[in-house]
């Protein structure tokens, strides 16, 4: 059951990023988790429109713990990339 929120997870985030490379220049920093809300949001609701998880409340929470999860992944990498790039 999990792979399955990864996989709708994956896919609208896919979406959305390509939707949002597509129609915007760049997109401010301050906008990146209103985004990433929406893709769990959505991914949510996907969910449990199609069964994969049953209960919506619990559907939303864990879509958001990834998305957001994932986005804070992400911005810590790039924080270790950047302190890499000074020391050298």
């Amino acid at each position: 059951m999990q792979i399955s929120y990864i996989i709708v997870i994956i896919v609208i985030a896919y979406i959305f990023g390509a939707i949002t490379k597509a129609f915007v220049k760049e997109v401010p920093n301050h906008l990146i988790p209103l985004q990433n809300v929406i893709v769990g949001l959505v991914s949510a609701l996907i969910c449990y429109v199609f069964k994969i998880e049953t209960n919506l409340l619990q559907a939303i929470f864990l879509c958001l713990l990834a998305t957001m999860g994932a986005g804070g992944f992400s911005d810590l990498a790039q924080l270790l990339r950047k302190d890499e790039k000074k020391q050298e």
